[in-house]
């Protein structure tokens, strides 16, 4: 009686060991099955955003990057080309902000980190500086915002840019117009005046003088032609 009595629990132990054992090859499965589901998905939508981006369709490119940041909302990469293209595609700081934000939220101390605090900044001042006139805030308030985002855009240009300044300054140039240094660009496909502007001064708030230098050139300042050459004026302290 005791013998048979041990062999039933050895073989109850051996039930539920092999029970055990399948239950977790299951679960292993189905997180794998998961994972390769997930994973393709998610890096599909962002192969199709950057191709809807750089083919003009910027509406497209957003929904995309918003559709993958759902499977992924920890992915401060998409949050950070978000930001971009409602900045400097849509015109949408409100927006952009958000993103920006999130970006540092999820990664403080990122390769971008810096940048992003400085378009933080920017965002805020447009922001707020285009909210003043419906006097949802004052003036002096927007005027101190201004000030401080050109202080902190002075600092990351000195920072950032003095490498790229001096190249500049010091490569010869075949034309110069009172002793200031002229640069051309060539417009690309999907270029604005504010990503040029991006592109050259560290901030999209300067298009307005790259549309002064040019305006001899530029028939729609809010579709460039791809292929045409711009004058990019150089740096002035006083902007």
């Amino acid at each position: 009686m005791a013998s048979l009595c041990v062999a039933v629990l050895h073989t109850c132990d051996y039930r539920s060991a092999m029970r055990f054992i399948l239950l977790s090859l299951m679960i292993a499965l189905l997180s794998a099955g998961c994972d390769r589901m997930i994973t393709p998905r998610h890096a599909q939508q962002l192969k199709d955003a950057e191709s809807k981006a750089a083919a003009g369709d910027f509406a497209r490119a957003i929904s995309l990057y918003e559709s993958a940041l759902e499977d992924r909302p920890g992915d401060a990469e998409v949050h950070y080309k978000l930001a971009l293209l409602y900045d400097d595609k849509m015109n949408d700081p409100l927006n952009a902000l958000h993103h920006f934000k999130r970006y540092l939220i999820i990664a403080p101390n990122g390769a971008r980190a810096n940048d992003v605090k400085g378009f933080v900044k920017r965002d805020e001042v447009a922001l707020l500086t285009s909210l003043s006139g419906d006097a949802l805030i004052s003036r002096a308030e927007a005027t101190r915002l201004r000030n401080e985002n050109l202080s902190l855009r002075k600092e990351l240009d000195e920072a950032r840019g003095r490498a790229h300044i001096a190249a500049i300054e010091q490569s010869p140039t075949p034309e110069k117009t009172k002793g200031a240094a002229k640069q051309t660009y060539v417009v690309q496909r999907g270029d604005t005046l504010a990503s040029i502007s991006r592109k050259f001064y560290k901030t999209s708030t300067r298009w307005k003088q790259i549309l002064d230098a040019n305006r001899n050139v530029i028939d729609n300042p809010k579709k460039l032609a791809a292929g045409q050459t711009l004058v990019i004026p150089a740096r002035t302290s006083s902007r």
